[in-house]
């Protein structure tokens, strides 16, 4: 096919199409980085429960399993390229619902418009990870997935810092809420324009193109008939269903831990979970492949995310917060590691096994939802035992369930 769509690992001029990417995980960073500001806001302002006020990220994150499927047959027919483009309308749709929510006071107006944005999300999410990870040789993929991590994270840490501006989390007023709003709907549908025009080639994976010459990954995905037939991607899945869950505890829990605890400047905290993260990814960048490989980064960030929940319940709360940052730091190099393994040698069916692995995303609603209930019945700290088994089954995919043909 034409040199736009042959596999870009062939080029060597990255650096646009990289840029470019980049801006677009930062995208997904904010708009999933508001749900940690606006979970302690919307409590205290509609007067909701903790189980409640995370039914706002339950609402965000079941866009994926939703959406997930259909977002890898909306790419598999327009592309990655306008699939990041047609995702910000869903985002401009989505966030400009949050005004009218706000005016009516409505719960459910908020789940709605939190859906109709995590429908967005999905479908960039389903976009950009899959392009980054082909974008280049499969070994370095971690590394430049860690880039956009610190990226994706940074924004994760703006985003409650620029709503704070705005919103005044010890004297909620939702009337308050239109004008930031406002500029956030501004400011991605001109993302979306921008993404029209960015000069983006059409990139596929080793095997996906029929009309190329047999490869081992070719030959091995042209025996299956069904994407189901891949047990170290459905294993990925669950894995990244774990990941994604406690890393959304982390980053959307951490301001109200601060909160209830007493601690000042509550908004603030999320800073110090994506601090760690982004050493962790700075590890990623600098030493993987060179130095470990990222399976091996896999198996040392779980065996911390196991250490740090544990401490979290059993250290005085004052001092488990930082563990619930630390936190920041054991998943950081995981959605690197886990996606480049899990997409491995699926030729033919690797869009919709990226559309597959997006909607293990789901994690990030269920995990937090059962947080939430949790935190109603035994308080905050003890909350975080949720996050324990998880660590464990990702510890598992490191060691053997990646490996499994």
């Amino acid at each position: 096919m034409a040199a736009e769509t042959a596999t870009y690992s062939r080029r060597n001029n990255y650096v646009i199409p990289i840029i470019i990417i980049g801006v677009m995980f930062f995208v997904i960073g904010f708009a999933l980085g508001i749900n940690g500001y606006l979970i302690p806001y919307l409590k205290k302002a509609l007067d909701l429960s903790s189980a409640q006020s995370y039914l706002v990220l339950a609402a965000t994150f079941s866009a994926f399993v939703v959406f997930g499927y259909p977002s890898g047959m909306i790419i598999s027919k327009i592309g990655y390229r306008r699939g990041m483009m047609v995702s910000f309308f869903f985002f401009a749709v989505g966030l400009a619902l949050f005004v009218p929510s706000a005016r009516y006071e409505s719960l459910g107006l908020f789940l709605l418009a939190s859906f109709i944005s995590g429908m967005g999300n999905t479908l960039l999410q389903a976009s950009v990870n899959p392009y980054i990870t082909i974008l280049g040789p499969q070994e370095s993929a971690a590394m430049r997935i860690s880039i956009m991590g610190i990226i994706n994270k940074a924004a994760w840490a703006v985003a409650p810092i620029f709503l704070s501006l705005f919103l005044n989390l010890d004297a909620p007023s939702l009337g308050k809420m239109y004008f930031p709003f406002y500029l956030i709907v501004g400011m991605f549908i001109l993302l979306g324009i921008f993404s029209y025009f960015a000069p983006l080639p059409e990139v596929k994976a080793e095997g996906e193109d029929e009309s190329e010459e047999e490869t081992p990954v070719s030959t091995y995905a042209r025996t299956k008939t069904s994407i189901f037939q891949f047990p170290h991607l459905i294993l990925g899945v669950i894995a990244l269903f774990f990941y994604v869950g406690v890393e959304t505890i982390a980053l959307a829990t951490i301001v109200d831990y601060a909160d209830s605890i007493g601690l000042g400047n509550p908004a603030t905290y999320t800073t110090y979970t994506v601090i760690f993260m982004v050493i962790g990814y700075l590890f990623g960048v600098f030493f993987i492949p060179k130095v470990i490989t990222q399976n091996t980064a896999l198996k040392i960030n779980s065996w911390l995310g196991i250490v740090s929940s544990l401490l979290i319940v059993l250290v005085a709360g004052r001092y488990s917060i930082w563990f619930v940052a630390l936190l920041g730091l054991a998943n950081s190099l995981m959605w690197p590691a886990i996606w480049p393994l899990a997409i491995a040698d699926l030729g033919r069916f690797t869009k919709t096994g990226a559309s597959l692995l997006v909607m293990g995303i789901v994690g990030g609603a269920i995990l937090p939802l059962i947080f939430g209930g949790v935190k109603d019945f035994v308080g905050i700290q003890a909350a975080y035992w949720v996050c324990f088994p998880a660590y464990l089954f990702i510890l598992f995919y490191a060691y053997k369930g990646h490996k499994i043909r």
